[in-house]
């Protein structure tokens, strides 16, 4: 027995020394045994049942090296770094650390490759003795069941698995910095880019490693870059201890070649360039970083560059997302941009962020009482045309552009607003939008044609589309549509422009209305006739009046009536059909008053039974100003015609005389007379008390040719839209009135269904919010015309 036992001891010696490399003096006495020797050792095991104890023991020392002896010498070549992490960056990340991890790299390889003859040498013993198992009892079937390759990757995967079972987060930095590193020397030896060979000489050092150009080490860190790679690829270490890294480096350098490239920048397009840059420069250092030739790296470049393409989309939309408010705006110069974000977005699914972001930029830039209306307009229709590129659905529009819709209706200058756009001389969007003469589109009267569809290539709406709103309505092209929709109503529109177009006619003082005419037809194919039939009415009395000067201004009529004592020409109104005109009081001098009655009777006499309403207080006077040295034209309002022509009676006035003869509240008629004392016609003499200046002050030099501007308070000859909206209510009244008279008390909602029923039925007004009716219902509370208790309105008791 002890020599069956003496006799496997010399065996287990034999194998022990095959099996074990000589890492250090351990196992280091020169003596290696012959294969043949390993084999008779590994036959006497087997023929006592216990072979199979081999492998198993070759791992087991496997994994008592790799712990103990070769993971740590790897991770001692780094100790260095601590020491170094907070002096010098060079210390932890330049050429230094790119040898110290070449020589950590180089001897885990060379370590780790001892051990793989000893792989080699199980996998030939299961092979000879395979051959030989009719001869071998039953129990050599044990002694090795797996296969060479199953053998390496169980020897690799244990090396994995120790290696990385703690990695310092100093390497990985440093790991990154060093892949970093290597792709800048990859871009700037192998320009796939075409570096400009004058721009790096002009280059005091090299862009990539950061050195002076004489002292260059680019060649050295892509040197250093392909061994380490080649090494780490044997030890089937490749992926695991750099593939975070070298993703990593790849992610940051498309964010930075990203934003270099296009942040700022919108005309032109940049995608081809950015996926020329990809499939180039980078998807080539990531081919140098997996050599190989075999289907797997076929499959894991293929894997790599859909995902590298993935994340240049997402990293392009992000970055255009950021500037998207600009882009708008700068439209359509920046339409090249939006086209590009246009296919990155269908590539990714970062829609509903970019609704998110946009929608956050309108309100936070644009939706504030710091921002005129006629900008925020702007940027609106900007929004309606850039968006479209982007969507043409109009789903992207309609979700991001509700909360301005929303705002403008709160805004009272913005029907205004656009209507004198509409009707602007220069080239503004929405001028030109009407000279395209298309009719509204509304949702509230579209009614989807079926011959009008083309199913071959109808598309239905995205997912986070309004099922509300119509197909129609998303994909409408038509901006003065999408603005008048607003308010859901042309009414308002179509008054408004009535007043613009009276204040125009009214303050020009001008008879010719051929371009008033052409904006008319623009705006019939617009809102229809029946809408802008009073605008036709008040062309038609501007042409009547030019034609009734003429004869009321002929021999004959002057001859008859007197009319001629100085020139004088009216603008007759239909008064039905004109807006509110401003009321103010005004008593016009004794010789104007004889003229216009003069004018009236000539009228009368041409037209029979039609006669004429003065307005004194509105309209221009042309005269002419001859003080003592000097004499002076001027075209002014009738309130300061007055003024001056009082001056030639007397040179001195009191303010509260003036105010007297003028029926001019004294608050208004000093503002008035400002105008003068600008001039330096009027001087104020003492407090409230007015004198004439005959010569001229030497401080300043008069020319009737150039004035001071007229002040704009009266720029407008058209009521104030509070006064018009103040008679609209007024219409009410009446009808408020009787229901209370027949009915007692009623709160305001029994007021308000009412006067929808029966008041604002074709009233011609423009209705009455709940909000609106209980301020003017307070307000004639104050009045004392109504009295409130408990939630109800009464008349107030005789």
């Amino acid at each position: 027995m002890s020599e069956a036992l003496e006799t496997l001891s010399v065996a287990w010696n034999v194998i022990s020394k095959a099996f074990r490399p000589a890492l250090d003096s351990r196992n280091n006495d020169g003596y290696l045994p012959s294969y043949e020797d390993l084999k008779a050792s590994v036959e006497l095991l087997h023929q006592h049942g216990i072979a199979h104890i081999v492998e198993e023991w070759f791992f087991e020392t496997l994994q008592q090296d790799l712990r103990e002896i070769i993971v740590p010498r790897f991770w001692s070549h780094f100790d260095f770094q601590t020491a170094g992490a907070d002096g010098d960056p060079d210390t932890s990340f330049g050429s230094k650390y790119f040898r110290v991890l070449l020589n950590a790299v180089k001897e885990l390889h060379s370590s780790f490759q001892l051990y793989i003859p000893c792989v080699s040498q199980l996998q030939c013993l299961h092979e000879d003795l395979q051959a030989e198992e009719d001869t071998l009892p039953s129990e050599a079937q044990t002694f090795l069941q797996c296969s060479y390759l199953s053998l390496a990757s169980r020897v690799h995967l244990v090396l994995k698995a120790l290696l990385l079972a703690k990695i310092p987060q100093q390497f990985s930095n440093n790991l990154i910095n060093f892949y970093s590193r290597a792709f800048k020397a990859f871009q700037i030896k192998q320009p796939l880019e075409k570096y400009e060979e004058e721009d790096l000489d002009d280059q005091l050092e090299c862009p990539a490693c950061e050195n002076d150009n004489e002292n260059c080490c680019c060649v050295e860190v892509l040197n250093t870059f392909q061994e380490v790679n080649q090494h780490l690829k044997e030890l089937n270490l490749l992926e695991a201890v750099a593939g975070d890294a070298v993703t990593t480096v790849a992610y940051r350098h498309i964010q930075d070649y990203v934003q270099k490239t296009c942040k700022g920048n919108y005309e032109n397009s940049y995608m081809p360039q950015l996926e020329r840059w990809l499939d180039g420069a980078l998807l080539m250092w990531m081919q140098s970083v997996y050599s190989e030739s075999n289907a797997e790296y076929v499959v894991l470049i293929c894997n790599i560059k859909e995902q590298m393409n993935h994340f240049l989309y997402e990293t392009y939309t992000t970055v255009r997302m950021e500037e998207l408010f600009s882009i708008i705006i700068e439209f359509p110069e920046s339409q090249a941009a939006l086209e590009d974000l246009k296919v990155c977005l269908e590539k990714t699914n970062l829609r509903q962020n970019l609704i998110t972001s946009l929608k956050n930029s309108l309100e936070r830039r644009l939706l504030h009482p710091g921002v005129n209306t006629a900008d925020i307009l702007t940027a609106y229709i900007s929004a309606i045309k850039a968006l479209r590129i982007l969507d043409p659905t109009g789903v992207i529009l309609q979700l991001v552009c509700e909360p301005v819709r929303k705002y403008l209706r709160l805004r009272e200058d913005t029907v205004r607003c656009i209507v004198s756009s509409l009707t602007d001389d220069g080239c503004g969007e929405l001028a030109s939008e009407l000279m395209k003469g298309a009719p509204l589109l509304l949702d509230d009267n579209y009614q989807a044609d079926e011959e009008d569809v083309n199913w071959e290539s109808w598309q239905p709406d995205p997912s986070d589309a309004d099922p509300t709103k119509t197909t129609q309505s998303h994909r409408s092209h038509d901006i003065i549509s999408m603005l008048v929709s607003i308010y859901g109503s042309k009414d308002l529109f179509v008054k408004e422009y009535c007043v613009l177009l009276a204040d125009r006619l009214l303050s020009t003082f001008c008879y010719d209305t051929v371009k008033e005419i052409r904006y008319l037809e623009l705006l019939k194919l617009r809102f229809g006739e029946s809408q802008l039939h009073q605008c036709e009415v008040m062309l038609k009395d501007v042409a009547d009046s030019k034609r009734i000067n003429t004869h009321v201004n002929s021999e004959k009529m002057i001859a008859d009536f007197r009319v001629g004592e100085f020139p004088l020409n009216a603008m007759i109104l239909s008064a039905q059909f004109w807006p509110t005109l401003r009321e103010e009081h005004l008593q016009l001098p004794e010789i104007v008053e004889k003229a216009l009655e003069s004018y009236k009777k000539a009228f009368e006499a041409l037209k029979g039974n039609r006669t004429l309403c003065w307005k004194g207080h509105l309209g221009l006077v042309n005269l002419d100003l001859q003080l003592k040295d000097r004499t002076l034209n001027f075209s002014v309002s009738p309130i300061h015609a007055t003024i001056i022509w009082h001056f030639q009676e007397k040179a001195r006035w009191s303010l509260e005389a003036l105010s007297a003869v003028t029926r001019v509240p004294t608050s208004a008629l000093r503002r008035k007379i400002a105008y003068w004392q600008t001039l330096g016609i009027l001087r104020e003499e003492a407090t409230d008390v007015f004198v004439l200046e005959e010569e001229e002050p030497q401080r300043q030099s008069l020319d009737g040719s150039v004035l001071p501007d007229e002040e704009e308070e009266n720029g407008s000859v058209m009521a104030s839209s509070q006064d018009q909206r103040e008679e609209e209510l007024q219409v009410f009244w009446s009808f408020i009135v009787g229901m209370l008279t027949n009915l007692g008390s009623l709160p305001i909602e029994r007021i308000h269904s009412m006067l929808r029923m029966f008041a604002m039925q074709g009233s011609g007004t423009t209705g009455c919010s709940i909000h609106e009716l209980r301020q003017f219902l307070d307000r004639k509370v104050r009045e004392q015309k109504l009295v409130y208790s408990g939630g109800y309105y009464r008349l107030p008791r005789a």
